[in-house]
């Protein structure tokens, strides 16, 4: 008999954040393939007779090829297994979801996909940074920092526009030259950033800057992965907002 595999969205780092559907496949999971940032309060909700694999990413660091994960979720799932791929943030924003049920299903293997609070919606909110506001910003974009070919080459035309929130994921490495590009497109050097680093985890830092300085405020301040990067009129209210770790 064939297993099935659960793709479930961890959230950004909050162990509460993680939804009431993700906890039950998790405690009740025969195999767990969890990523780096996985918090350790919810790899410890993982039962003991669950066999637990750790698949995590870090920069140029794979531990296991993609390709290598996409046939080991097949292969348990055929032993007649539920397996459980543990992603943070939400599984299908920069979490390379598709990629890994696209074998599944060439495979023949039955899944489902449980989606999780993304890192923009969770460490914004705990930032104090609506992503959207009236008198601000009426549209937001989710956009990564770190491309496939390793390159920050992004549509930068587009990106300068009123009234629009920009937010980075994985944008760290390639700050100073997604700052120096966004502005050589046309936004103003006043335009406020926010660097949310650990979102919603209590060693969170938030720092809040231009896009003139803000390369420089991440080097000073030795800001590590994971970070976002939000960019908008909307940072402003973020001293005014700011709730979490007070």
């Amino acid at each position: 008999m064939s297993g099935k595999v659960y793709l479930v969205g961890a959230g950004p780092g909050d162990p509460e954040l993680l939804t009431l559907k993700a906890h039950k496949l998790l405690i009740s999971a025969d195999v767990v393939l969890y990523d780096r940032l996985i918090d350790e309060e919810i790899i410890a909700l993982i039962p003991d007779t669950a066999e637990k694999m750790y698949v995590g990413k870090a920069k140029s660091l794979h531990s296991l090829p993609q390709n290598e994960i996409n046939s080991l979720l097949a292969k348990k799932a055929k032993e007649g297994k539920n397996v459980v791929r543990l992603k943070g943030g939400d599984p299908f924003i920069f979490g390379r979801g598709g990629e890994e049920i696209e074998e599944l299903v060439e495979e023949g293997v039955s899944f489902e996909v449980i989606p999780g609070v993304t890192a923009a919606a969770g460490c914004a909110a705990y930032a104090g940074i609506p992503l959207t506001h009236r008198d601000y910003a009426q549209s937001v974009r989710f956009l990564t920092g770190h491309l496939k070919d390793g390159t920050t080459e992004l549509p930068w035309e587009e990106l300068v526009h009123p009234a629009q929130t920009l937010v980075i994921y994985m944008g760290l490495t390639g700050l100073t030259e997604i700052s120096a590009s966004l502005q050589r497109f046309g936004m103003s050097e006043s335009m406020p950033v926010a660097i949310v680093e650990k979102g919603t985890t209590k060693q969170q830092r938030v720092f809040a800057s231009d896009i003139s300085h803000v390369a420089q405020l991440a080097i000073d301040n030795e800001v590590k992965s994971p970070a976002l990067l939000i960019i908008g009129e909307v940072v402003l209210l973020q001293k005014t907002l700011s709730w979490f770790n007070q």
